[in-house]
């Protein structure tokens, strides 16, 4: 039961997440940059709430590791977007973006450790 709830508070998290994500997009200037931007964080930080879901189905050990990379990926990309928009002062209060890239660090932890935990089962299981 605990390990299930887990699972859902992750999946919780990144819905979460996304949401905020695509709260930010909207807030960004229209401009060229601000469409671009935009865009491209919306790829990319709405990706690993799908992406863990599809995880959670992986057809095996290897897939669900892949999987778990390809939310890492896109976490680490969003941070750098998100950082990008704050130094290039794109949105009138960049402080509000503080708690939104730490959430973006602790998830980014989170799968990291996630994947070398799962590598290290697979090792073990082989």
């Amino acid at each position: 039961m605990l390990k299930e709830s887990r699972i859902f508070d992750i999946e919780e998290r990144l819905i979460d997440f996304a949401v905020r994500i695509i709260r930010v997009a909207e807030s960004l200037p229209k401009t060229k940059v601000g469409n671009h931007i935009a865009g491209q964080l919306i790829r990319c930080g709405t990706s690993p709430a799908p992406n863990y879901g599809e995880a959670q189905g992986g057809e095996s050990h290897a897939d669900f590791i892949h999987k778990m990379k390809v939310c890492l990926k896109e976490l680490r990309e969003t941070r750098i977007w998100l950082l990008m928009i704050v130094r290039a002062n794109l949105m009138k209060s960049p402080l509000k973006l503080k708690a939104l890239i730490d959430e973006n660090n602790e998830l980014i932890s989170i799968f990291a450790a996630s994947i070398k935990t799962a590598k290290q089962k697979n090792t073990k299981t082989s």
